[in-house]
């Protein structure tokens, strides 16, 4: 096992927020969603199901019944978290100069995906997300990282280094942000295969999600938290599955970038893929690392709500357990709960969690190859 990038010890604030997803279209809504405890789950209205057997998926409000699907739906989702983040920390529309660093698991492929099927017209030039990035926005410096469902958090490790550096040309503020959509290759089991879990989170769902990270606070009008601390390792065990002592590092190193202990952290955002190999190993590297402080953070998993997110996941995590620490309210777990069962840790069921004091946040994301990254975040300016 090897640590393949940690970041210094850091407090960057984090200015701006945006996400979409099938639970809501914009921070607000998506978290007031999750709070209620209500799942994005619906019948799937731009996939064609007839070959598969999964019945349900989690598509944002975009898609039309009936309708079929489109080209460009991942980028149209990032550009719109982008244009929400730089929007709530002040940037406007003019991204010049500020790096925007993008996590993906399977970038623009449902387009190829509904050229090849239906003939609908498509560029290759728009498998990038820089093209567009620059059309919309003017973003001149764009980077594209492809690590499944721990992409959007490994661009967030980037981007603290990004602002760690010195120089005339480093800059003050990166944009972090992540997207997937459902394609038709992964979206469910081909009929004559194994059946959907019930309910269960592993199926694709629509997502992006973008914060604005800054040097220091500066003029910020607003410091939504902080980004205390950010490691990754890569256990490379199996290409889609994490151990849990690729975890486990990544946990004790990310406190140690962060300057706590586990016992310090109130709130714990779960990878929670809902594969019972990950959900154990992750639950094992839990217990393991919080030993007798295993009962003092709340836990929760959003994939149940949302769908399995892929790229954006790990900043739909953050985004929301920013907004928990602030608000005190954590959203419960619905659907099956894997992680919860494989060990005894304190999940909030039924309702949300109200009316708590809540300072830091752990979020795990685990994605390809066994890279694993876990980040640190505390709330308030």
């Amino acid at each position: 096992m090897s640590t393949a990038l940690r970041t210094e010890p850091v407090s960057r604030p984090i200015v701006g927020m945006g996400a979409v997803a099938s639970a809501g279209s914009g921070v607000d809504e998506l978290f007031e969603t999750v709070c209620a405890g209500r799942r994005g789950r619906a019948r799937p209205r731009g996939l064609d199901r007839s070959g598969f057997t999964a019945r349900h998926s989690w598509e944002s409000g975009d898609r039309t019944a009936g309708a079929g699907d489109v080209p460009g739906r991942a980028t149209r989702l990032l550009l719109d978290a982008v244009a929400e983040a730089a929007e709530d920390a002040g940037l406007g529309e003019d991204l010049r100069g500020i790096p925007v660093l993008v996590g993906t698991g399977i970038r623009e492929v449902r387009s190829p995906e509904t050229w090849w099927r239906d003939g609908s017209p498509f560029a290759d030039s728009g498998m990038n997300f820089g093209a567009a990035l620059r059309e919309r926005f003017n973003a001149d410096v764009t980077h594209t990282f492809s690590n499944g469902c721990s992409a959007s958090l490994y661009a967030l490790a980037l981007a603290s280094d990004l602002l760690g550096q010195e120089g005339d040309d480093a800059p003050d503020s990166v944009i972090v942000a992540g997207v997937d959509v459902p394609t038709g290759s992964p979206y469910g089991p081909r009929r004559g295969g194994p059946a959907e879990v019930s309910g269960g989170s592993a199926a694709r769902g629509d997502g992006a999600a973008a914060i604005v990270l800054r040097r220091t606070s500066g003029d910020a009008a607003r410091v939504h938290g902080r980004l205390r601390g950010v490691s990754l390792s890569c256990d490379a065990r199996h290409v889609t599955a994490s151990s849990r002592d690729g975890i486990a590092e990544a946990m004790r190193s990310a406190y140690r970038l962060a300057g706590v202990r586990p016992g310090d952290v109130d709130l714990v955002m779960l990878h929670g893929g809902g594969t019972p190999g990950e959900d154990e190993a992750e639950a094992a590297a839990l217990a393991e690392v919080f030993g007798t402080d295993a009962a003092v953070p709340l836990r929760t998993a959003l994939k149940t709500m949302t769908g399995q997110t892929s790229g954006a996941a790990g900043l739909i995590d953050l985004i929301v357990g920013i907004r928990a620490l602030g608000e005190g309210r954590v959203p419960p777990v619905t659907g099956p709960r894997g992680t919860a069962a494989a060990a005894p840790l304190r999940f909030v069921t039924g309702a949300a969690a109200e009316g708590r004091r809540l300072n830091v946040a752990q979020l795990n994301a685990f994605g390809l190859g066994g890279i694993n990254v876990v980040a640190i975040v505390e709330g308030g300016p």
